[in-house]
């Protein structure tokens, strides 16, 4: 392994895949609790159901391809279209290797994630579906998810200027330890792989925490995604726990319809791009929190009772 070539890099891409495995599982973060309705509800596009499906919960193979190794970019929207655009140029050779021998070796795959294949059309679809996840459940947070991330790397960055590369690796996981010589993990199968001359990236998950996810297969995408060591702020005080539940957008949202408005005027009122509110009212419609009339070309929307009694019913701000 070449330690000369291991550097540190976020991947906006694996904490979506992360986030999306505990959606479609049900599952609860350790911190951050369940997903919630937003998430749920972004289910129902069939191309994030699509990656959903191929997902392996907490443990077991996630397609290498879905978490493409990072580039230097620390910003995360930039960061993220980067690797949605390596993810797209995905070869269908390699789409099918990895879902035939990496995901699916001895069960059957379902149909619509092989017709998928067989067309084409997987990577473009995968693509739509973390684009479209991330929007409706990430994209407000990443400032705060990327101010944790870039503190765990700084730390691990004094750390090696101090005491080297070796001593990092051994300190990123339990399972993961640096013998002087080579790299081993802790993992239910056997597998040897050689990095010699090849990057390898470090890559600090909060969504993924505290699972250690290695992809070494292939030398030339080699990342090392472990959990950030002190990654979660002390929450604050009572507070409004609607921004929690539906997105700091969406929640805002809700709350500007007391009165009927189209998606233009939402549009420039919070500063979102018109397809972003549309499909935050989407979202806040299908939850039966806002109702939707239309006067010939004109639709607009209003808060509905539903979204009347969930506003009643959060703590006051603190």
């Amino acid at each position: 392994m070449s330690l000369s070539r291991t550097r540190f890099a976020p991947s906006p891409a694996a904490e979506v895949t992360s986030w999306l495995g505990f959606t479609a599982f049900n599952q609860r973060h350790p911190h951050f609790g369940l997903p919630g309705a937003g998430a749920r509800c972004a289910l129902r596009d069939p191309d994030v159901a699509m990656i959903a499906a191929v997902l392996p919960g907490r443990t077991g193979y996630t397609l290498d391809m879905l978490t493409p190794r990072p580039s230097i970019t620390t910003a995360w929207p930039r960061a993220l279209r980067e690797q949605l655009e390596i993810i797209r140029e995905t070869p269908d050779t390699d789409v099918a290797r990895q879902l035939l021998l990496g995901r699916y070796p001895n069960n059957p795959m379902p149909d619509g994630i092989r017709r998928a294949m067989e067309s084409g059309a997987f990577a473009r679809r995968a693509v739509d579906g973390l684009r479209r996840f991330w929007s409706i459940t990430l994209a407000d947070q990443w400032k705060a998810l990327s101010e944790n991330a870039a503190a765990d790397m700084a730390d691990r960055a004094r750390t090696m200027a101090t005491h080297g590369v070796g001593h990092v690796l051994h300190t990123l996981h339990p399972d993961l330890t640096w013998t002087g010589q080579e790299l081993r993990i802790d993992k239910p199968y056997d597998e040897i792989g050689e990095l010699r001359g090849h990057e390898l990236v470090l890559s600090p998950s909060l969504l993924a925490w505290p699972v250690l996810r290695v992809q070494l297969c292939d030398p030339d995408n080699a990342v090392i995604s472990y959990p950030v060591r002190e990654p979660f702020p002390a929450r604050p005080g009572r507070r409004s726990a609607l921004p929690d539940l539906l997105g700091p957008s969406r929640a805002a949202i809700l709350r500007d319809l007391d009165v009927p408005r189209s998606t233009t005027e939402l549009s420039h009122r919070h500063d979102l791009a018109a397809s972003t509110v549309s499909y935050h009212l989407g979202v806040l419609l299908n939850a039966g929190l806002v109702a939707r009339t239309r006067q010939g070309a004109n639709v607009r929307y209003q808060r509905a009772e539903a979204g009347d009694t969930l506003l009643r019913s959060e703590p006051p701000l603190t």
